[in-house]
C-alpha cells in the first residue's frame, strides 16, 4: 500500500511550519531534512510508506517561515529543541525517526526522550561523533564570517548543478528534478539560518551532541552512501557502533544522497519501518 501525501501546518510558539503528511494506522514516522534541501526531498519515502507520516520544513528552510536569527535558536540544538516541541504540537507521542545529512536535529531531540523512538534510519547524516573535520564548503565559506555570506549570496542554479558534481555516484549533475526541488526551497540572500547552523557546529559540539546516542535502544538502520565527499563512510560505521541495536547497511555505488543514486534504498527503508 501506499499513502497520499498531504500538506499540513503546525503552529510551534507561533512559528507557522509546513509539514508533508501521509495517513494512516500506527506509530508515526518524522522524516528529518538536511541542507540544502527540505521535505520535498522525502515524496519518495512518502509514497512509498505505509501508515502515517510527517516530513516538516525546518524554520528557515522550504516553505516554513524564517523567523529572524536575533531571535529565533538556528543552532543545532535550538533546532533539535524545535523538533521536540513540534512532536508534542502535531501530537506525536511514539515515533519511528529518519534522518538525513543535518536531519541529524531529529537525533538531538531523540536523545531527550529516547523511550519515544521505535524504530530509527541513519542516512549520511551529519556525524554527533568524535573526529568529524567539516567539507570543503562548509570550513572556508558556511562557517567563516563574511565569507559565507558572500558564498550564499552568490549562488547561482548553473553553480549548483556544477557542484552537485561531487553528491552523486553517476555521471554529470544529479538530475534536474532534484535540482529544482532543491532551488525551490533555498533561501534567497545570505541564508542567515543557514549559517548559524554551520557556525553552531564545531568538533566538539558536535561530539558532546551525540553523548546520549547509545540510549537509543530501538532497531535501527544505518545505511550509507559509502561514496559520500562531504561525510566519509567512517562516520556511518560510527554510528553504527555507537546505535546499541543497529545494522549498517554501506553502498559502494552511492554518493550523499543514497537514495538518488540507488532508488532501491527508498523500499529497503520503508521495509525497515515497517517490520
Amino acid at each position: 500500500m501506499t499513502g497520499r501525501v498531504a500538506e499540513r501546518e503546525v503552529a510551534v510558539d507561533g512559528t507557522r511550519v509546513l509539514a508533508r503528511t501521509t495517513g494512516g494506522e500506527g506509530v508515526p514516522t518524522l522524516f528529518v531534512h538536511g541542507h540544502p534541501t527540505h521535505s520535498e526531498e522525502w515524496i519518495p519515502f512518502l509514497r512509498r510508506i505505509d501508515g502515517p507520516a510527517l516530513a516538516p520544513d525546518l524554520p528557515g528552510w522550504g516553505r516554513s517561515e524564517r523567523p529572524d536569527t536575533a531571535g529565533f535558536d538556528y543552532s543545532m540544538g535550538g533546532l533539535g529543541r524545535f523538533l521536540e516541541r513540534f512532536l508534542d504540537q502535531a501530537e506525536v507521542g511514539d515515533y519511528k525517526l529518519v534522518c538525513h545529512d543535518w536531519g541529524a536535529v531529529g537525533l538531538i531531540a531523540a536523545q531527550a526522550h529516547p523511550e519515544r523512538v521505535r524504530r530509527l534510519v541513519v542516512l549520511n547524516a551529519v556525524p554527533l561523533l568524535p573526529g568529524y573535520r567539516w567539507h570543503w564548503i562548509a570550513r572556508y565559506f558556511w562557517r567563516v564570517r563574511g565569507a559565507g555570506e558572500a558564498f550564499n549570496l552568490a549562488a547561482t542554479k548553473p553553480a549548483l548543478r556544477l557542484l552537485s558534481r561531487q553528491a552523486t555516484t553517476q555521471p554529470g549533475p544529479l538530475t534536474a528534478d532534484f535540482l529544482d526541488m532543491v532551488w525551490r526551497g533555498r533561501r534567497p540572500g545570505t541564508w542567515p539560518e543557514a549559517l548559524a547552523l554551520y557556525r553552531s557546529a564545531d568538533p566538539a559540539a558536535l561530539e558532546a551532541a551525540g553523548a546520549r546516542l547509545g540510549e537509543l535502544r530501538c532497531p535501527a538502520l544505518v545505511l550509507w552512501g559509502a561514496a559520500d565527499s562531504y561525510i566519509p563512510a567512517r562516520f556511518g560505521r560510527a554510528y553504527a557502533e555507537r546505535l546499541p541495536n543497529s545494522e549498517l547497511v554501506e553502498l559502494a555505488d552511492a554518493a550523499h544522497w543514497p537514495w538518488i543514486d540507488r532508488p532501491d534504498v527508498v523500499d529497503r527503508v520503508c521495509d525497515f519501518l515497517a517490520e
